[in-house]
């Protein structure tokens, strides 16, 4: 491959995805050592017009959203799941920017929402974690594309050069070795 080209496109990928190899290398170190980010917690109560029994998925999803709205929250970016049946039946909902339940309480007319609503922090982990958005999700993917490109394109320009051949093939078996290491120990 033309060395020129190479430089090209490895400068030029480098530079664009900057910012979101930064955000998924400071989350995931702080990840690491536990450091996740918090969250903003609330219950609210709410009044039905018919046992909680008896509500259906699109009804506890309706129940939430008006929560979510009344407190000024992000509607979750995920899907929603229901859990159990009948009167044990609990909704949860999540996503980047904030996350919701519904659950029974001891009325059977009364529903429990609970929404928690990201730190800045948290919902970067959030994204890091594959919880945001479809959109966000394919920007992921085509992160860990250029990663890869990245280190591609670095190793083939390493090969290309014959002063720098020897450290990089040395530098490759040498990192390679180190993940073994590293994974066993883990």
């Amino acid at each position: 491959m033309n060395r020129l080209f190479l430089t090209k496109l490895h400068l030029v990928l480098a530079a664009f995805m900057f910012p979101a190899i930064l955000m998924f290398l400071a989350t995931g170190a702080l990840y690491t050592w536990g450091e996740k980010g918090d969250w903003e917690e609330s219950s609210h109560e709410v009044s039905l017009s018919e046992p909680y029994a008896s509500q259906s998925q699109g009804a506890l999803t309706s129940i939430a959203v008006q929560v979510l709205l009344d407190q000024g929250a992000a509607i979750p970016s995920g899907t929603e799941s229901l859990s159990g049946e009948g009167a044990e039946q609990s909704l949860n909902w999540t996503g980047a920017r904030s996350e919701a339940s519904v659950k029974p309480t001891d009325d059977p007319q009364v529903a429990e929402v609970t929404i928690k609503q990201a730190s800045f922090h948290r919902w970067l982990v959030q994204l890091h974690k594959a919880k945001g958005s479809t959109v966000f999700k394919v920007y992921a993917t085509i992160l860990a594309t250029v990663l890869f490109l990245l280190v591609a394109s670095g190793l083939i320009l390493g090969l290309q050069v014959k002063a720098l051949r020897r450290l990089t093939l040395v530098s490759s078996v040498a990192g390679f070795g180190a993940f073994v290491i590293f994974v066993l120990l883990g």
